[in-house]
C-alpha cells in the first residue's frame, strides 16, 4: 500500500533537508530514486519510490546499490541539480504530491514526486512549469520534455484518512523505511529471496543438465583413437561380408575379433572414412570439451557462493539489484529469434546459419543490405553474419571474431588458419534454379584468420549451446 496525504505529511515534517547540498544521485532500478544530501552535521538518503502499490517518500538508512547501467533520468538529475542546494521542500495541500525546489548556479529546478499508484511519476521543471524532462515519459498528458506541469493544491479529500502505526521504534521515517523494505509488493524482501531462490534453481538445473551432457561427451570423445583403428581395420577388410548389421573381423590393434557398426547405405571405404572424420573431431574436441567442462564446473561453484550471499542477504534493494544484473541482456525491445545460433559480442549480433536451409532463412528474413556476410573460402561451410548498426563501423576483433566462427562451422575446422569471403549482404547474388542458400558474392574482399582456440571457446560459450 503507498503512504497516504497524512503519512506524506507526517514524512516530510521530520525531515531536515532545507539548506542541505545534493551530493549524489542513484536510481537503482526504474521505480526507485535516492538523493544524497548533506548539511553541517546531517546526512540524508532521500528516497522516492512510483512502484506500484508501494509509492512513497521517505529517509532511508538502507545502503542503496549504483544500477548497473546509467538510467536515463538519473543522469539527467546528476546534470540538472547535483551540487544545488534544497530551498524548500512542501506537499501540495492534500495532494500526494510533493515539491522539491533546488536552487543551482544556473538557475532553480523543481522536482515534483506525484505518487499516485498507477500514476506515478517524478518530474523535473523549471520555475515556470515548463518540463526538462520527466522519470515516465507520458505525451498523453504532456509529460515529456518541453510540456507543462504546474499541478496546484487540491482540496482536502471526502475520505478519511489516518497516519498508520508502523511497527518499530524510532522515528516515523524510520519505521516506514523498515515496513516497505520488508513488506512492499516489490520490495518485499521475503518475495525477493522467494525469486532468487526461482533464479538460482533454474540456473542450477541448466548448469546440471550441461555438465552432465559434457561428461558425455568427453566419455566419447576419450578414446578417440579407437575409431581410427577401427577405420584402419574396415581398410584392411573391404571385402568382408555383413554380419549383424556390421563388419566381424581380426581386431589387430587389441587382438580377438570386432564386430563394427556401420552404415550399409555407404562403402566400406566411406564408412571407413566416417570413423576417420569422427576421430579426427573426437581428438580436437577433446581438449575443448575438458576445457568447458571445468567452466561450468567452476560456473556451479560460483553460483553456489552467490546463492548462499544473496539469501542471507537483509537488503531488499541489494538483492533486487542482483537479480536486474542477471537478465539477459538483449537488444533493446529485440525479441527475435533467429535461425541457426546467434552471440552478441560488445554490443554486436553475430548470425550463424548451419545448414543450407538456415543460411537461406536468414538472407531472406533476418538480415539487410549493409550486414556483413563472410564464407570459408575453399570449403563448404556456414554463413556467418554480423549485423550492423547505425552510424558505426564493425570494429577489427568483431571481424575476426566472426571470422573465427565461419571458419569453426566449415570443412576448414581443423585448420590452424584459412582465408574467408566477407562483403555486404547486397552483394550476395542468388543463383538461379540452384540450391536452397546458394549465392554468389561480389565485390567481395579476403581475409586470412588464424584460429585463437582460447578465444574461440569463449565465443562458443556465448552462443549457450555446444553448436555441432
Amino acid at each position: 500500500m503507498s503512504l497516504n496525504w497524512k503519512e506524506i505529511g507526517a514524512v516530510l515534517g521530520e525531515l531536515d533537508i532545507v539548506g542541505a547540498q545534493v551530493q549524489r544521485v542513484v536510481q537503482p532500478s526504474y521505480d526507485t530514486l535516492v538523493l544524497s544530501l548533506y548539511k553541517p552535521g546531517r546526512s540524508t538518503e532521500l528516497l522516492f519510490c512510483v512502484a506500484h502499490g508501494a509509492c512513497r517518500i521517505h529517509e532511508t538508512a538502507l545502503p542503496v546499490p549504483k544500477a548497473d547501467k546509467p538510467q536515463r533520468f538519473m543522469e539527467l538529475l546528476r546534470s540538472h541539480v547535483r551540487g544545488s542546494r534544497v530551498e524548500a521542500i512542501e506537499q501540495l495541500g492534500s495532494e500526494r504530491i510533493v515539491r522539491l525546489r533546488m536552487g543551482h548556479g544556473d538557475g532553480e529546478r523543481w522536482l515534483y514526486a506525484r505518487l499516485w499508484s498507477g500514476a506515478a511519476n517524478l518530474i523535473l521543471t523549471l520555475p515556470d512549469g515548463n518540463i526538462v524532462d520527466a522519470l515516465s515519459r507520458k505525451p498523453k498528458r504532456g509529460e515529456v520534455a518541453g510540456g507543462t506541469y504546474t499541478p496546484e493544491a487540491g482540496p482536502p479529500p471526502d475520505k478519511e484518512f489516518a497516519i498508520r502505526d508502523f511497527p518499530g521504534t524510532g522515528s516515523l521515517n524510520r519505521r516506514v523505511d523498515a515496513w516497505y523494505a520488508e513488506h512492499a509488493s516489490e520490495l518485499s524482501l521475503d518475495a525477493l529471496v522467494e525469486k532468487a531462490r526461482a533464479f538460482f534453481s533454474r540456473k542450477r538445473a541448466a548448469l546440471d543438465t550441461r555438465i552432465a551432457a559434457l561428461e558425455r561427451q568427453a566419455t566419447e570423445y576419450a578414446d578417440w583413437e579407437r575409431y581410427r583403428q577401427l577405420g584402419d581395420i574396415l581398410m584392411a577388410n573391404q571385402s568382408v561380408p555383413l554380419s549383424d548389421g556390421g563388419i566381424k573381423a581380426d581386431d589387430f590393434y587389441r587382438g580377438g575379433s570386432v564386430l563394427i557398426r556401420i552404415d550399409p547405405r555407404l562403402s566400406v571405404l566411406d564408412n571407413a572414412t566416417a570413423y576417420y572424420e569422427k576421430a579426427k573431431k573426437s581428438k580436437s574436441g577433446r581438449a575443448e570439451t575438458e576445457s568447458e567442462l571445468s567452466a561450468a564446473r567452476a560456473a556451479l561453484e560460483a553460483l553456489a557462493t552467490d546463492e548462499q550471499r544473496v539469501l542471507a542477504e537483509g537488503n531488499p534493494y541489494s538483492i533486487r539489484a542482483y537479480l536486474s544484473k542477471q537478465r539477459p541482456a538483449a537488444a533493446a525491445g529485440d525479441e527475435r529469434r533467429y535461425p541457426g545460433l546467434s552471440l552478441d559480442v560488445d554490443g554486436w549480433r553475430i548470425l550463424i546459419g548451419r545448414s543450407a536451409a538456415e543460411n537461406d532463412a536468414l538472407l531472406r528474413r533476418h538480415v539487410r543490405g549493409n550486414d556483413l556476410w563472410l564464407h570459408a573460402r575453399d570449403y563448404s561451410g556456414s554463413y556467418v553474419f554480423v549485423k550492423t548498426r547505425p552510424g558505426k563501423s564493425i570494429p577489427l576483433p568483431i571481424l575476426l571474431d566472426a571470422g573465427m566462427l565461419a571458419v569453426y562451422y566449415s570443412k576448414a575446422r581443423n585448420q590452424s588458419a584459412a582465408d574467408l569471403y566477407y562483403t555486404q549482404a547486397k552483394n550476395l547474388k542468388r543463383v538461379k534454379g540452384g540450391p536452397k542458400g546458394l549465392v554468389l558474392p561480389q565485390n567481395e574482399k579476403n581475409l586470412r584468420v588464424a584460429v585463437d582456440d582460447k578465444r574461440l571457446r569463449e565465443l562458443r560459450r556465448l552462443i549457450g549451446k555446444d553448436g555441432d
